[in-house]
């Protein structure tokens, strides 16, 4: 192994634990916005790390990563059920380069067990979205049986089209950075089968609104849960060159620097809106919808370009956090005005701003640069192709998601707890006062 693989795989190793930080860290963030009470969040996102591992390694890896059939899905059994199973030749199929990076595709000579760790970190931590609406709500039995499928179908199949270069929207042309529609807008439409759901037996046992979660912050806990956030966001963004090169480090500022100019953004619009402090919350979700925008495009654009799409981001939330807001289901932590909303635009906008210099040096040569660029026809019909590839993960994820839940509720006579009846005081429910509450959109994200 050449030094400049070796660092290629150490770096992303480095970058997989940051992005396994952040699934814990989903868990802090919602008890840092709704309460200690809620600290069986942490325990939600505990067992989603430990089910991705020993999914993936089963199957799911392969299933979204291993040689595609007809671009649609990866050969289940391309390396074997946990990487070879108890063959003694089974640690030439861990330490031998992953099939994708060899020099006929991506070139960069990642290891199958670097890669899959990486990979793995991305399909826990989208899970760990989705799980924001199941908190309180839904039977923890109803979500880990969900888990089972995700990993092993709706996580895995998307990113066979997108992120693997024999899958078919791959092939058309669509380019997901760090995971837009992937991660972030696939994660939302999930948690939509989720509320929908609930919202229906929630119907039948009389209810004329859904009970709203009400918020509790606790500083501490946010503070922290935004740190790992934000770091393990290098992780994310940075990662995702897939080497350690020139350009991880520019993916890198570009990360932060929408950050920043989201967080500046969001304060700023909120104070004019409402002429008051925005408080803590606001700052905290400042800095996420930076970071949510960011992971699409943050390979292919340059640092002037994030900070304007960060400072775009802030009147773009609030918006979406007025419009997505209703009565008829629970988001507590704004799954919808953050992850679905800003990780669909974000995605979108790669047919925009798309600077081909930068993009090229990211791995994406044939990305053209966008309509704001000069990019003519061919930003059209990249735009064309992103468009198709919302339309079908969208309706593969909401279908399958919804289908599945209505089979997992049948066996568990419904999927949501009888949360009304809960003891608010004790800390292993994932109750609270049921009293309606405003709803604060506060994000976490993620590849």
């Amino acid at each position: 192994m050449s030094d400049l693989i070796l660092i290629n795989n150490l770096w992303i190793i480095i970058a997989a634990l940051l992005v396994f930080l952040m699934t814990i860290a989903v868990g802090m963030l919602e008890v840092g916005e709704l309460g200690k009470h809620f600290s069986r969040s942490l325990l939600k996102t505990i067992l989603i790390s430990g089910l991705a591992l020993f999914l993936m390694a089963f199957i799911g890896f392969n299933i979204a990563f291993g040689p595609t059939l007809f671009g649609i899905i990866g050969k289940p059994d391309y390396t074997g059920f946990f990487f070879g199973s108890f063959s003694s030749n089974s640690i030439n199929a861990i330490t031998g380069t992953w099939w994708s990076m060899t020099d006929q595709y991506f070139g960069t000579g990642l290891t199958t067990g670097t890669y899959f760790l990486f990979e793995t970190a991305f399909a826990a931590v989208t899970l760990a979205i989705v799980g924001v609406v199941a908190l309180r709500k839904v039977k923890l039995s109803a979500f880990l049986i969900y888990s089972v499928i995700y990993f092993i179908l709706i996580w895995t199949l998307p990113a066979a089209w997108i992120w693997n270069p024999t899958g078919w929207l791959y092939q058309l042309g669509v380019r997901d950075f760090g995971g837009g529609l992937v991660v972030h807008a696939a994660a939302g439409i999930a948690g939509l089968a989720f509320v929908v759901k609930i919202w229906q037996e929630e119907k039948k046992k009389g209810l004329k609104a859904s009970p709203q979660t009400p918020i509790s912050v606790s500083s501490g806990w946010l503070t922290l849960s935004i740190l790992l956030l934000w770091v393990g966001w290098f992780g994310f963004n940075a990662g995702s060159v897939l080497a350690f090169t020139a350009e991880t480090v520019v993916v890198g500022l570009n990360t932060f620097l929408a950050a920043g100019s989201a967080l500046v953004s969001t304060v700023f619009f909120k104070y004019l809106i409402t002429k008051k402090d925005p408080g803590y919350i606001y700052a905290v979700n400042g800095i996420l919808v930076g970071l949510i925008l960011m992971s699409p495009l943050s390979g292919y654009v340059s640092p002037l370009v994030a900070v304007v799409i960060g400072f775009v981001g802030g009147p773009l939330y609030l918006l979406g956090e007025k419009l997505m807001t209703r009565k008829w289901f629970s988001d507590p932590i704004g799954l919808f005005p953050t992850h679905l909303l800003l990780g669909t635009t974000g995605f979108i906008l790669i047919a925009f701003v798309a600077q081909k210099g930068y993009a090229s040096y990211s791995g994406a040569s044939n990305l053209p640069n966008g309509i704001l660029f000069g990019g003519g026809m061919m930003a059209l019909r990249q735009l064309g192709v992103e468009l198709l590839a919302v339309i079908a993960v969208f309706a593969f994820v909401f279908v399958l998601s919804y289908v599945a839940l209505v089979i997992i509720g049948r066996f568990t006579k419904g999927i949501t707890t009888d949360y009304t009846s809960e003891n608010v005081n004790s800390p292993m429910t994932e109750s609270s006062a049921i009293s309606p509450a405003p709803t604060t959109s506060l994000n976490h994200g993620m590849k």
